[in-house]
């Protein structure tokens, strides 16, 4: 069945009268005549009586007029669809990040680029940075928000944008003596609480970061939990379990029993960032970084 089939068979549809519609077409009748013939003959049924009287749709016609005419106004879109699609305008994008974007850069970033590309469908996933890596060199996301470095087999396929770099901050169970002190907490004022951290297997480069900042300090940490999400981090310090050093952003994350403070200690920056597929040609992800560049944070 072509497209022109389908016009030629509305046309004659609204004028009900074959030569009407053939001048509609600007063509003769017997052409006109032949292409609805071969069409009911594809259909296997009759579209119109004919008769002396004129032109009248069958039951068969009369269920595929709105049905030709929804798929000849389809067509006439497809020129846009492919051009908005070649833009970046509609298709999919895949996302993962770490949960501590979560508290920082992702939900004012997605805001602009839902505004800037509303009829893109966004898939979100949260992930720790090996995972994400992993989903990226088997192609099964587009986009990962993690922390780096990465690794020097990933860096031949993977390209990488710094997009944030925030200071590490205290998170500590409420009523500690030393927060009636008000301001920066060194880290040789506090009492010797167990370490909630991070896994170094999950997040080696975060897992080094907080433990130099003690180790600059002097200090030997007890590591009492490790744990792979930022909420859960927060909320074994909110029931007392130990204290943690959390990028600086996670501190968004309100918790009852929790107190955030900075260091009075010298902390390194710790940085999140985008990686993507080198090879990936996609005019969303395409978009999504023209974006994400104009809107860096660091």
């Amino acid at each position: 069945m072509e497209l022109r089939q389908l016009r030629y068979f509305v046309t004659v549809a609204e004028e009900l009268h074959f030569g009407k519609a053939a001048l509609r077409l600007h063509m003769t009748q017997p052409p006109l005549s032949q292409t609805i013939q071969a069409l009911e003959e594809e259909l296997g049924a009759a579209l119109f009586d004919r008769n002396r009287r004129g032109v009248a749709l069958t039951p068969a016609g009369a269920a595929l007029l709105p049905e030709a005419r929804r798929m000849l106004a389809q067509a006439q879109e497809l020129p846009q669809l492919v051009q908005r699609a070649a833009s970046g305008e509609v298709g999919r994008l895949t996302l993962a990040f770490v949960s501590s974007a979560d508290y920082s850069v992702l939900p004012p970033f997605l805001r602009a680029y839902r505004a800037a590309y509303p009829q893109v469908q966004i898939t979100l996933q949260e992930a720790t940075s090996d995972l994400q890596l992993d989903d990226l060199l088997h192609k099964r996301i587009d986009a990962g928000l993690l922390i780096p470095p990465l690794p020097d087999k990933a860096r031949e396929t993977l390209d990488y944008l710094p997009v944030l770099n925030e200071a590490l901050v205290l998170a500590l169970p409420s009523g500690l003596p030393a927060l009636k002190k008000k301001g920066k907490l060194a880290l040789s004022a506090l009492p010797p609480l167990p370490l909630i951290i991070f896994p170094r297997t999950i997040s080696p480069a975060l897992h080094d970061t907080i433990l130099s900042v003690f180790h600059d300090a002097g200090i030997t940490p007890q590591i009492g939990q490790e744990a792979i999400q930022m909420q859960t981090i927060v909320s074994l310090v909110s029931a007392g379990i130990g204290m943690a050093l959390v990028p600086q952003s996670v501190s968004n994350l309100m918790r009852t029993g929790v107190e955030y403070r900075a260091l009075a200690d010298a902390t390194p920056l710790v940085e999140t960032g985008l990686a993507w597929r080198r090879d990936n040609t996609s005019p969303v992800l395409h978009g999504f970084l023209e974006l994400l560049r104009k809107n860096l944070i660091c």
